[in-house]
């Protein structure tokens, strides 16, 4: 373990290095119950990722269970045609100009994304707050600062192989929830950025994100701990939900649960091959 990697653990609260165990430390730990071999450090390497079914989700503390495949039934995102046949530079362009809601009277910037096309991983947050609005780029200032702690923890290079987005694309006025007819006129756009960027693994971040993309009103503790099977177009995507980097600022304790939910997801996209 490495000191980058150290102090981005140290960040998300979860020091010492809690790393899943090799299987000689789980046979060592055999009679122990989960939460008390889970608490205990180990310096050793990580083991290889669990591909094998199984029939109950991913709990706290996290285990060495297999992942929970959920797929959730219903449509996916909204569709628009004229959106759905734009290439990537038509699309940036058209979030640009877009005045599909009320959002853009207000708006200093459209945030339509940030990372590599095509890109191995997605993260999708709820909309842009101030500072979003007035850089154009999303997860900048404390929560931003805390995503790029939490996508080191678990080896992935945000600027390398990760690509931000938000299902709105416009800041709401006072950092306010967004509404459903706002989500209604930017889902499209997030669905045809998923099609084109082709991500092996979703992240969706935050409890509007999670019930947008899920088409529930299921709250983000019922979400998490399992992976979801979304469909963008042709493809089935995995998809993992989490808390928002803002939430955790505010409520420290849940870091352990996002970072669970964060080994969930390393976990399976490394199963992906």
């Amino acid at each position: 373990m490495d000191d980058r990697q150290r102090r981005a653990w140290a960040a998300l609260g979860i020091g010492p290095a809690w790393l899943l165990r090799d299987p000689s430390a789980r046979a060592e730990a055999d009679g122990v119950a989960s939460g008390e071999a889970e608490a205990t450090p180990t310096s050793g390497p990580l083991s290889e990722p669990t591909t094998e079914p199984i029939s109950e989700p991913i709990s706290e503390p996290i285990s060495e269970s297999p992942m929970v495949i959920a797929r959730s039934p219903g449509p996916g995102v909204r569709r628009d045609t004229a959106i759905a046949g734009l290439s990537w530079p038509a699309l940036s362009e058209a979030v640009s100009g877009c005045r599909a809601c009320g959002l853009c009277e207000g708006r200093r910037n459209t945030v339509f994304g940030t990372g590599p096309n095509p890109a191995r991983w997605m993260l999708v947050g709820e909309a842009p707050g101030q500072q979003e609005d007035l850089s154009g780029e999303p997860f900048v200032g404390a929560a931003g600062q805390l995503l790029d702690q939490m996508l080191r923890a678990i080896g992935v290079d945000r600027a390398g192989e990760t690509f931000i987005a938000n299902v709105l694309k416009c800041r709401p006025p006072g950092n306010r929830d967004p509404r459903p007819e706002e989500v209604a006129c930017c889902e499209p756009y997030l669905l045809r950025q998923v099609e084109l960027l082709q991500p092996r693994l979703i992240v969706v971040m935050g409890r509007f994100a999670a019930q947008s993309l899920l088409r529930t009103d299921a709250t983000v503790g019922s979400l998490r701990g399992r992976v979801h099977a979304w469909r963008a177009g042709d493809r089935e995507v995995p998809l993992v939900v989490t808390y928002h980097p803002a939430y955790l600022l505010r409520n420290l304790p849940d870091k352990a649960k996002a970072w669970a939910d964060l080994r969930l997801a390393r976990r399976t996209f490394d199963a992906l091959g």
